[in-house]
């Protein structure tokens, strides 16, 4: 079983490959340090949302993100708001990126 990294050290390198990779992103949100749930918001800059969380697959045993919300930038960042209303702890991340580039299915980033 792989050591799981604290939500903050995910987060600080999460932004550091995305800085890498020249896509803007930055948190909206800061959760808790240690064990937070992190979403992710890709605004494509062009009206549109996809707001990603991480789920686990309990048949395989693999952590994968997968869409929580997409569509019109307005409605995402409605969900997001109501979902961070029931958990204080829930980390939000907005990446930037007209190409659509978010970097969620790179290794490690699970």
């Amino acid at each position: 079983m792989a050591a799981r990294l604290t939500s903050e050290i995910w987060v600080a390198a999460y932004l550091t490959r995305c800085r890498l990779a020249d896509i803007p992103a930055f948190v909206v949100a800061r959760g808790d340090h240690t064990a937070g749930a992190v979403m992710v918001k890709l605004n494509t800059l062009d009206g549109k949302a996809c707001c990603y969380h991480r789920s686990f697959d309990i048949i395989s045993g693999e952590r994968q993100w997968v869409v929580h919300v997409e569509g019109d930038e307005a409605d995402v960042d409605i969900s997001v708001k109501k979902q961070r209303s029931f958990d204080r702890d829930l980390w939000v991340i907005e990446v930037e990126d007209k190409q659509g580039r978010h970097l969620l299915d790179e290794p490690g980033l699970e």
